[in-house]
């Protein structure tokens, strides 16, 4: 069988589960792993949102993979590359400068994902029809939050199980090992289950003509109406939610002397990697349905309400510091249920809003960039906030931080945000 011929359930499930795992192995499997080793809570906030700058610029750099010959060689080069990065982050682990080399290490990780996010998404895009497209989207979502699943219900768990039996180097090292062989797999299957995905000749087929294309992507993209109090309100969006997903791990860690729940390696996995994440999957669907249902505009607050207001969980841990993990986890799920019903409203804002007009597809990168950024900003915040206030107060803060976001969303327009062809002839006869 061709592989254009062959069923996209050789290759959907697989490819998403490629861009999944290493994404949650930075975002989440790195935060851990530096906890277990030490670090603290506001160094890691600062070297996790370093590391995730890579998804912010990944648009200024897509344009310029349309010069490789295929969208095939992109993806599988760099799950290799991913994969060999991972193998790396385990060998840094035992230098004397190890916190220096795993972070660089990381940071390699996340700009080989963030550019293997790019080409994935667009062989999907050229490889399948508008009705093959959409038959296979839950697919794309379910195996992109199995990497989630199996990096903290899984990986997560064995390494709270190595950390007793082999001690903490040595069992994250095996995590690394792990990932590492992981994706090198993936990438030689996909070597010949992808479809060959061909990039189409461009008319500039040099340097200096994508970037010429790329400065105009840019130049429309903060020309359409509005778009400052837009990419104020994507990046306010995720304000309590990214501060919540950096510290909320490691409180869940941290001892019961200093405030926190004083959970293992393992026990965070469970909680988080198993319940948590399915809860999350249930509330991304239904968030969905909710808005289709509703409209974006009529929803949005809700969306919103539902994203923070679950992080009450937070603050009653914090206050009551339950030892049962049943119980723990039944309010995490809810949380994260919350997180996934509510994160919707952003991706929606993008699509709908933000991205329609002459660029729809670049646009919506860009757009997911500034996402990023905003996540990345309060992520790095996160740490020194919370070592300044405690977690008590630090849980009463991420609630504060919703609130900008709520207002915006009741005064800022919810239809697409594109010049009317009137103002895109004007502009252009006037820089004729």
């Amino acid at each position: 069988m061709s592989a254009n011929r062959r069923s996209p359930l050789f290759w959907v499930p697989t490819l998403y589960f490629a861009q999944g795992l290493p994404y949650f192995s930075v975002a989440l499997i790195a935060s851990l792993m530096l906890k277990s080793l030490g670090v603290p809570n506001e160094d890691i906030a600062h070297w996790t949102a370093y590391i995730g700058t890579a998804w912010i610029f990944k648009p200024l750099w897509s344009p310029f993979l349309e010069l490789a010959p295929s969208k095939k060689l992109i993806v599988v080069s760099f799950q290799l590359i991913g994969g060999l990065c991972m193998g790396l982050v385990a060998i840094s682990l035992h230098l004397p400068f190890w916190l220096a080399a795993c972070v660089a290490m990381l940071a390699l990780v996340a700009i080989a994902s963030a550019t293997h996010d790019i080409a994935c998404d667009g062989l999907y895009i050229f490889s399948l029809t508008e009705k093959q497209q959409a038959q296979y989207a839950g697919w794309t979502g379910t195996f992109f939050n199995a990497g989630r699943f199996i990096s903290l219900g899984g990986l997560v768990i064995l390494a709270g199980i190595l950390e007793k039996s082999q001690g903490i180097v040595p069992a994250w090292t095996i995590i690394f090992c792990i990932l590492c062989a992981t994706m090198i797999a993936l990438g030689m299957y996909h070597s010949w289950a992808l479809p060959p995905a061909p990039n189409a000749r461009l008319e500039d087929h040099t340097v200096a003509g994508v970037a010429r294309t790329l400065k105009d992507v840019i130049i429309e993209y903060f020309r359409k109406p509005g778009i400052w109090i837009s990419i104020l309100f994507i990046i306010l969006f995720r304000a309590g939610e990214a501060q919540v997903q950096t510290i909320g791990p490691l409180f869940l860690r941290d001892a019961r002397e200093v405030g926190g729940l004083g959970l293992t390696t393992a026990e965070v996995g469970t909680v988080y990697g198993t319940t948590g994440t399915i809860a999350f999957i249930i509330g991304s669907i239904a968030g969905g349905y909710f808005t289709s249902w509703l409209s974006l505009r009529r929803a949005i607050l809700f969306l919103i309400l539902a994203m923070n207001l679950p992080n009450l969980v937070f603050y009653y841990l914090s206050h009551a510091l339950p030892t049962d993990l049943t119980m723990i986890g039944a309010a995490l799920s809810l949380e994260m249920f919350g997180y996934g019903f509510g994160f919707v409203g952003v991706i929606l804002y993008m699509m709908q809003v933000v991205a329609p007009g002459k660029y729809q597809t670049a646009h919506y990168a860009f757009s997911t960039g500034v996402m990023q950024l905003g996540f990345v900003l309060f992520k790095w915040i996160s740490g020194d906030i919370q070592v300044a206030l405690g977690y008590k107060n630090f849980f009463v803060w991420v609630l504060l931080a919703a609130i900008p976001v709520a207002v915006l969303s009741q005064f800022i327009p919810m239809t697409a945000r594109q010049r009317s062809g009137a103002e895109a002839d004007a502009q252009a006869a006037t820089v004729a």
